[in-house]
């Protein structure tokens, strides 16, 4: 079945592509839209924001590869982004990193095996004052110690 947006969904696009001068602008707002549907952006979503927007494929192609917040494969329900930038990082975003792999038994870029967390890292998440952080989904955690990493991680596996 090819990828459409939701009714509601294709409304809200309708209303960012009046806010822009060309379609070209809205892609990437497009496929945010398409993927809060998805949860990724598939070849099928591609082929749609490509077609939707007037673009060549290899554009919306080129967005997508370019961004990490697109996801080009199935994620889990959960998307755990440890930030490993230099403050993070001085301030222990290596150990926090490491203590989320052994908590949920996966590498960063995996997902676990009942499919409700993907861990991931970002270079920044703009918090560089309150590190060691993580972002879940779109809420960020702060100054967080390694007690409360396990205490956000065992909630999100009981969602």
């Amino acid at each position: 079945m090819p990828f459409a947006l939701s009714p509601e969904r294709d409304r809200e696009l309708n209303e960012i592509l009046k806010r822009y001068p060309t379609k070209m602008a809205a892609c990437i707002p497009a496929l945010h839209l398409c993927q809060d549907q998805n949860g990724w952006v598939s070849d099928e979503v591609i082929a749609w924001v490509s077609q939707r927007l007037d673009l060549p494929p290899a554009h919306v192609k080129g967005v997508v590869t370019f961004y990490t917040l697109f996801n080009q494969k199935p994620v889990g329900k959960h998307q755990v982004w440890v930030c490993r930038t230099l403050p993070c990082a001085l301030r222990g975003a290596g150990e926090l990193l490491s203590h989320c792999e052994k908590h949920l038994g996966i590498k960063a870029g995996e997902t676990t095996s009942d499919g409700t967390i993907t861990l991931r890292t970002a270079e920044c998440l703009a918090s560089c004052a309150t590190a060691p952080m993580m972002q879940v989904d779109k809420d960020y955690h702060e100054n967080l110690t390694l007690d409360e990493v396990d205490k956000i991680l065992d909630k999100l596996r009981q969602s």
